[in-house]
C-alpha cells in the first residue's frame, strides 16, 4: 500500500503503518503526540484535519479481543485522557471512534473529530469518507498545516 502523508512531503510503500512506524520505516512526522509501553497516538498520517488522532498498538495484532490485561488497562485510560484534551485543549466537542478488524494494519482506533465544516457532508458514519476526501484534496493548505501541527503540539503537551 502507499501512503501519502497529510502535508504531501512523503509517499512509501508499505505492507502496515504500524509496522513499518515500529521499525522506523517511516516517520510520523511531527505527528507523533506519545509513545506509551503498548500503544503509538499520533495525528493522522495521510489526512490534514486538526485533532484526527490515531492510537495504534505497537504490536501487530487486529482485534480487541487480543489485548493483554496490561494493554486493556493502559489503552481506557489513554483514550479517555486523549478524548479529554480534544475537549479541553482542542475545543473539539464531539468525536467519532472507530476501529475495524478487517485491516491488515496493527489494531488502530480513530479519534475522528467533528467541526462545523463538516456539516455539509452529513453527521453519520457515510459522512466520513466523503470528509476524508475533502481533506486530502482542499485541506493541505500552509495555513491549515499549521493548525494540524499546533494541534499536535497542544496536545503532546496535555499528555
Amino acid at each position: 500500500m502507499k501512503i501519502e502523508t497529510y502535508d504531501g512531503k512523503e509517499q512509501k510503500e508499505i505492507d502496515c503503518i504500524g509496522c513499518a512506524i515500529e521499525s522506523g520505516n517511516t516517520n510520523p512526522m511531527k505527528g507523533t503526540i506519545i509513545k506509551t509501553k503498548f500503544f503509538d497516538v499520533h495525528q493522522d498520517f495521510e489526512v490534514p484535519i486538526p485533532g484526527f488522532i490515531i492510537v495504534t498498538s505497537r504490536r501487530h495484532f487486529l482485534s480487541i479481543s487480543d489485548f493483554t490485561e496490561e494493554e486493556q488497562i493502559e489503552f481506557i485510560t489513554l483514550i479517555s485522557k486523549i478524548r479529554k484534551g480534544m475537549k479541553d485543549v482542542l475545543n473539539i466537542e464531539e468525536a467519532y471512534l472507530f476501529q475495524n478488524e478487517d485491516s491488515r494494519h496493527h489494531f488502530h482506533l480513530w479519534m475522528f473529530p467533528r467541526y462545523d465544516w463538516m456539516e455539509k457532508f452529513g453527521r453519520k458514519i457515510e459522512s466520513v469518507r466523503p470528509i476524508l476526501k475533502y481533506a486530502k484534496e482542499n485541506l493541505k493548505t500552509k495555513e491549515n498545516l499549521i493548525l494540524v501541527e499546533e494541534a499536535v503540539l497542544k496536545m503532546k503537551k496535555y499528555m
